[in-house]
């Protein structure tokens, strides 16, 4: 058994020594993963006029502020453990060091789940959209973009980097318009200020609202998933937080504009009528010329927002096949000590989401009404999860893990508010997520989501828990894996 022991870490220590390409990634590159993720195009054009839609509450642009506060003080404790940790399977690190080895394997499950959903689920928006326009099945145009984002996930990250920067650049100024045009013509005669009125929180919608605010939020984590190929650690927090509140300020004036520019008391029917065109009317009042660019640019943002998914993903695997949790093959590297993109697990992202279009496809689901908003819901939720239970793990974190100085604020207070705020955000997003997935009242269906993720936390428990058995090697480094800076040379140092 000693032996079986020793060849054992032999062989996990021998897998560990492939790494990331370290300092690839700048400070703009991380808050660029995580603005892309979010998708800015795909909130003004669906998620937006879907609030007001479905949930019909005029205070949005203060939601979008307040959820944007709550994540953001939620990535405190998120980021100073990712920063601390520098595990590219970031809340599986996490959890391991602060909570403990079953809980960081269960959250690598869990985040696996999340960001599959939620990166799969474009796939149904993108192939509905590219259909209805273009002609033809959804899931051929899926299938198309799934080879797409497939061959640019295996390429060097900084091929992506500059592919989602473009197409966040322009997504941002599209979005500029339109807020211009939307105030330029206030439907009123003057500016209106209702969207900012906190009296407006109280009504019926605004679980609702919260909901779909929080999934608009999700992928401002994604830069702690780059940790291990950050040129500064620090920068981890800095795009994240910074993601987080400038995501909220551009959402809010957004949501903002498009109820002055239509009327805060009318917006919510308009939004619910197709034939009103939402965001797109608007938009027209900038010129005609915007709105075909506008249509171009969604596409390239839903393709984008997939592609910084899988990056992540495709990490989570790499990361935690390193260490032996997952099969050791899906780390293997193609050559050299140091990988520009981990090839497997990009691979492994790309069968998966092949796979989850397919099954939709044959089942004949809609591509929107059920694979994009039951995937993206479910993503959302498990994500939300998560960052709370990083702050937790901040909480918790031993001295070793916190530093020689750590800061009150973010190894306490933030944490502490970050739980309160986003238990409570959780509370409302649970309990209305059959608004987001459009479900009848006293439907058990919306009880499916916490169900999976729940069940997916406990499987992952139970794999830890037969690592601790039956591969103890395996269990000891479990969270630990990640090498250390020069432990690993350069291709460069390699081939000399």
């Amino acid at each position: 058994m000693p032996e079986r022991a020793a060849a054992g870490a032999v062989a996990v220590t021998a897998q560990v020594q492939v790494a990331l390409a370290r300092r690839t990634l700048t400070p703009f590159g991380l808050w660029t993963y995580g603005a892309a993720a979010s998708a800015p195009m795909v909130v003004l054009v669906g998620g937006i006029p879907a609030i007001y839609a479905t949930t019909g509450v005029i205070a949005l642009p203060l939601t979008f502020v307040l959820v944007a506060g709550v994540v953001a003080v939620l990535a405190v404790g998120y980021t100073a453990m990712a920063r601390q940790v520098g595990h590219p399977a970031a809340y599986y690190g996490i959890l391991a060091h602060g909570l403990g080895r079953g809980w960081g394997v269960a959250a690598g499950m869990v985040a696996l789940v999340a960001y599959n959903a939620i990166q799969t689920s474009l796939h149904g928006l993108l192939g509905a959209t590219l259909a209805e326009q273009l002609g033809g099945a959804w899931w051929v145009w899926s299938g198309i973009a799934v080879a797409v984002v497939g061959v640019l996930g295996v390429r060097a990250i900084v091929l992506s980097t500059r592919v989602l920067a473009a197409v966040l650049a322009v997504s941002l100024l599209i979005v500029a318009v339109f807020v211009w045009a939307g105030l330029r013509q206030p439907a009123a005669g003057g500016l209106s200020w209702e969207g900012f009125d906190a009296p407006g929180l109280m009504v019926s919608g605004i679980g609702g609202a919260v909901a779909f605010c929080v999934a608009a939020f999700m992928g401002v984590d994604a830069p702690g998933s780059f940790v291990e190929e950050a040129v500064d650690r620090r920068s981890i927090g800095r795009a994240t937080i910074a993601g987080a509140l400038v995501l909220g300020g551009v959402y809010a004036v957004a949501a903002w504009a498009m109820g002055v520019g239509v009327g805060p008391d009318v917006v919510a029917g308009l939004a619910a009528d197709p034939a009103a065109g939402l965001p797109f009317s608007v938009l027209d009042r900038a010129g005609g010329g915007w709105v075909v660019v506008a249509g171009v640019v969604l596409l390239f943002a839903i393709v984008t927002s997939m592609l910084a998914f899988h990056s992540v993903v495709a990490r989570y695997v790499f990361a935690m096949a390193r260490e032996g949790v997952l099969p050791a093959g899906l780390a293997r590297a193609d050559g050299g000590a140091r990988v520009s993109a981990p090839r497997r697990g990009s691979l492994t992202q790309t069968v998966v989401a092949a796979v989850v279009v397919a099954a939709f496809a044959v089942a004949g689901a809609d591509p929107i009404g059920t694979m994009f908003t039951w995937l993206s819901s479910l993503g959302a939720t498990g994500l939300l999860c998560l960052l709370l239970a990083a702050s937790m793990a901040a909480m918790t974190a031993p001295a070793s893990v916190r530093g020689e100085r750590p800061g009150t604020w973010e190894w306490r207070f933030a944490p502490v508010l970050g739980v309160l705020g986003g238990s409570a955000v959780l509370v409302l997003m649970v309990g209305n997520v059959g608004s987001l997935l459009g479900a009848g009242p006293g439907s058990a269906h919306p009880l499916l989501l916490p169900a999976i993720l729940a069940g997916t936390a406990v499987l992952g428990g139970m794999w830890a828990e037969h690592l601790r058995q039956v591969r103890p090697e395996v269990y000891a480094g479990i969270g630990r894996g990640t090498p250390a800076t020069h432990a690993v040379p350069d291709d460069i140092n390699v081939s000399i």
